[in-house]
């Protein structure tokens, strides 16, 4: 049976076989999503290949930020082994949608804080089964950059000396962020998966969309990815006013470590992206996020502006000469990393 196939079936017995469906556009992950239409009703049909993807996890942490208040979409019926899940529809009204068509982005960004501080705040927040944000992942990220963008800028790999050095260098720098385990990291907050779903007041009105592959870690890690956005510029004003809100609900963190830290795993998550973006070309096919890499290397650069980071930068300067103005060749190579 095609996937297609087993999608319909699986509509059917939940009794959307006759439903109206409408693809949504894929992104960077393996899952894609339809929405399925049945009179004035709607649903959402995720669909994520198992070789892929681990929806068990996301029903797991779902189930589990919904406990805390968090408005993620309810699941109606799913199927682990297959990898469907039939799922509250939130509508249209992502962030990123609604700052394109001129939503005030310091109210979005307000909301956001709203919902990262709610979470960082429960008492419950870390109540949960999930892995460990630690050195051995946090160097395995790192490692895309290595794998897949200086590859593809320099056109030839790195040599193993080259790979121990740079890993050595990350694992150096990352001590002070890659022992914490006082928060549950959501890891994808930003707006591309935060949505204002119609009708409903107060912090659930803001829902939740892609957390299955939440962890243990550091605090630091969701705000970075609140305000260095691979995917769009945020305003100077509108970070200040995060910092604002963060900083005024967490009054006893100590700003200068945080900040420090926000640094180092902004630089850990910008070198994870760039690598990202470069294998979405080369092996995937998906060219189009290669408009973002000039941005990435920009926020890279300041996170490497650090004294904790200066190692790191020698390091990237030497093993790729001109890296800030980088450009990626989207011709797959033999010598590329499968």
């Amino acid at each position: 049976m095609s996937r297609l196939e087993q999608q319909q079936q699986f509509c059917i017995e939940q009794g959307w076989g006759m439903a109206e469906i409408f693809p949504l556009p894929s992104d960077a992950s393996f899952r894609t999503y339809t929405r399925l239409i049945r009179g004035n009703k709607s649903v959402m049909l995720m669909d994520a290949p198992p070789e892929h993807e681990n929806l068990g996890a996301y029903v797991h942490v779902g189930a589990h930020l919904k406990s805390l208040g968090i408005h993620t979409p309810d699941i109606y019926a799913h199927d682990l082994e297959l990898g469907f899940a039939l799922l509250e529809d939130f509508g249209d009204d992502t962030f990123t949608r609604l700052l394109e068509n001129g939503r005030d982005e310091h109210t979005l960004y307000e909301r956001a804080i709203e919902v990262l501080v709610h979470i960082q705040k429960s008492p419950k927040a870390m109540a949960i089964k999930a892995p460990l944000y630690d050195e051995s992942l946090l160097l395995l990220e790192a490692e895309r950059f290595i794998d897949w963008f200086v590859p593809a800028v320099r056109r030839r790999d790195v040599t193993p000396a080259e790979r121990d050095i740079y890993l050595a260098g990350w694992a150096d720098a990352l001590t002070h962020v890659s022992g914490d385990r006082s928060m549950l990291v959501v890891r994808d907050f930003h707006v591309d998966n935060l949505m204002i779903v119609a009708g409903i007041e107060g912090i659930a009105s803001c829902g939740l969309l892609d957390f299955q592959d939440a962890l243990i870690g550091s605090p630091a890690y969701d705000l970075v990815s609140l305000v260095e956005d691979a995917r769009r510029d945020v305003q100077d004003s509108t970070r200040a006013l995060v910092f604002d809100r963060y900083f005024e609900a967490f009054p006893d963190i100590k700003r200068h470590e945080f900040e420090r830290n926000m640094a180092l795993l902004g630089a850990q998550r910008h070198v994870k992206v760039l690598g990202l973006f470069a294998r979405l070309s080369m092996r995937d096919n998906k060219h189009i996020y290669l408009k973002h890499i000039p941005r990435v290397l920009r926020l890279l650069d300041n996170c490497l502006s650090i004294p904790e980071l200066h190692a790191m930068r020698r390091i990237i300067d030497k093993m790729v000469p001109g890296w800030r103005t980088a450009e990626i060749d989207t011709q797959p190579s033999s010598l590329y990393a499968e």
